[in-house]
């Protein structure tokens, strides 16, 4: 199923005592462009994030949001200095010895000195966030695949739409272009008679006229071409791949074989037809650019 590149999905979840949101929002991008924005101290989830989406989203602009709150208070530690603590366990001591002072230096004492005692906190376990980010990640991308598909599935009949008009278009110039040359030449013959007055017509010379008329203005050759181009189209309008850039190149390629048609087209009928199917191919290639 096609997707737009158009998305958002929104997940939620309290694992392991952590309140976690994920947040994915995109919109049109030629290729895939990654930004977040994470907690301060979670910066660790950055390129796991970026890794972990690109395996779901081939193009876009993506945006993520994620919160992390501890539902408990944060669990700390204290660090004991022993280095420290002894360089002011011998230096109390020499001070006592010197002056004959009493040695009464205890543990309380001791860890009354700057910096014997600090406390920290417990360090975070990286992969058990992770852990606990990608599975609310996950709920996020449930949604958000989910929103582009609907989005991939409305584009697609719009398109299959307007190439059916194309193609029903295309049968009609396939029809009317031998039509032309036969009036075409009715109108030479008609203007050569006026102008020679009763003199016999050259009949051989008509018959040159016809085929060098007829082979300017075929347009067999683009016809197939196009109508080929179209099938493609539809193809890969059922294909589960990221085909937008696929259709970026095919709709060139319809374009071209349009120009080429409208180029030999003398009549004022076929010119019209001509300028509604490029209209059409216009509303397609507008379309796709939002197709993943």
């Amino acid at each position: 199923m096609i997707r737009s590149m158009t998305g958002y999905g929104r997940g939620q979840d309290v694992i392991d005592g952590l309140s976690v949101v994920v947040e994915i929002k995109s919109v049109n991008h030629r290729f895939y462009e990654y930004s977040s924005r994470l907690p301060r101290g979670f910066g660790f989830l950055d390129d796991k994030l970026k890794t972990y989406l690109q395996q779901q989203i081939s193009r876009g602009k993506v945006d993520v949001f994620v919160q992390i709150h501890a539902l408990e208070a944060a669990v700390s530690e204290v660090a004991v200095d022993y280095a420290l603590a002894e360089s002011y366990l011998v230096a109390l001591r020499e001070l006592a010895q010197r002056h004959d002072l009493r040695d009464d230096v205890s543990v309380t004492t001791l860890s009354r000195y700057p910096d014997v005692l600090t406390v920290q906190q417990a360090k975070l376990d990286e992969e058990a966030v992770w852990a606990a980010v990608r599975q609310v990640t996950d709920e996020a991308l449930t949604h958000f695949v989910a929103m582009r598909e609907l989005e991939g599935g409305r584009m697609r009949e719009d398109v299959l739409s307007r190439v059916a008009f194309i193609r029903d278009a295309v049968a009609v110039v396939e029809q009317r272009s031998p039509e032309t040359v036969r009036e075409h030449m009715e109108k030479v013959e008609t203007r050569m008679r006026e102008l020679l007055a009763g003199v016999p017509v050259d009949e051989a010379r008509l018959l040159n006229e016809a085929a060098v008329y007829a082979d300017k203005v075929a347009v067999a050759e683009e016809t197939v071409r196009l109508r080929s181009h179209l099938q493609q189209l539809e193809q890969l309008l059922d294909s589960n791949e990221a085909i937008g850039r696929k259709l970026d190149f095919l709709v060139q390629e319809i374009n071209r074989e349009t120009n080429t048609i409208g180029s030999k087209c003398s009549d004022l009928e076929l010119t019209r037809i001509v300028v509604d199917i490029k209209a059409e191919i216009e509303k397609i290639r507008e379309q796709i650019q939002n197709i993943e």
